[in-house]
């Protein structure tokens, strides 16, 4: 047990990390979503500090069905620079995302071949709300919509 004791030294704010604070919090979601045309999708997401800052983890869950629960865990690689967040849902799908923040503007992608996305929140002026605009590619080139998401804070 002596040298796990050492570990809690790593709990502690990832700087790379800093600008995602804004996110932090808890919030109701109403989202559209090409699948289900002329409905708005209520939901909630969390976004939390892990491991004393290390990482920010993000809860999402559309409560509608066919759409999964799922996890996201943001992190950073000091040596690049880049910033990436790892998602995991309950349909056991697993997908690796880079990710940029631009002051009010986060975005996050991923480029596979057959399916490939990219989202961008913009946190508008008194941080209490979030536009999340969803893009797919299924064959390469073509992009169309995905998830849009209205994030008005809880607290």
């Amino acid at each position: 047990m002596k040298r796990l004791q050492g570990i809690h030294k790593a709990h502690i704010p990832n700087p790379a990390l800093n600008e995602l604070g804004k996110l932090v919090g808890q919030w109701t979601t109403a989202s559209t979503h090409p699948a289900v045309p002329n409905k708005v999708l209520a939901g909630k997401s969390s976004f939390e500090w892990i491991e004393g800052g290390a990482f920010l983890k993000w809860y999402l869950e559309v409560e509608e069905e066919g759409f999964p629960v799922g996890i996201g865990i943001f992190g950073s690689d000091d040596a690049t620079g880049e910033l990436f967040m790892l998602y995991f849902d309950e349909r056991k799908i697993s997908r690796k995302y880079e990710v940029s923040v631009n002051g009010n503007v986060v975005k996050w992608w991923r480029n596979v071949s057959g399916f490939s996305q990219r989202y961008s929140w913009t946190i508008k002026g008194d941080g209490n709300t979030i536009l999340g605009k969803g893009e797919l590619c299924e064959d390469g080139e073509t992009w169309g919509k995905d998830l849009d998401q209205t994030f008005t804070r809880v607290k």
